[in-house]
């Protein structure tokens, strides 16, 4: 006997959604006041100037200005160093 329906029954099919994770404004572009800047799991970005880091790691604009990302070199606890990606927003004059 067969224990399952033979006819359209799929264990098949489920299925996500898109999380919609990245760079939401590239560098030049300007930033409105709360705009997110960029969506993330985990601190791949980190918040620099102007910039404050969200509960899910998202990263928005505290001021009005222009996107412009750098590298920094950041020392660990443990004395190690990494490079970091930044993003910041420098007001326009």
């Amino acid at each position: 006997m067969a224990k399952t329906k033979a006819t359209g029954a799929t264990k098949l099919g489920r299925d996500s959604l898109p999380k919609y994770l990245g760079v939401k404004l590239f560098a030049g572009q300007k930033a409105k006041v709360g705009q997110i800047l960029i969506k993330q799991r985990g601190t791949k970005f980190l918040p620099g100037k102007n910039v404050k880091k969200g509960g899910d790691d998202t990263l928005y604009a505290l001021k009005e200005g222009v996107v412009r990302f750098q590298t920094k070199r950041k020392r660990g606890f443990d004395s190690s160093q990494k490079l970091a990606k930044v993003v910041n927003v420098y007001p326009v004059k």
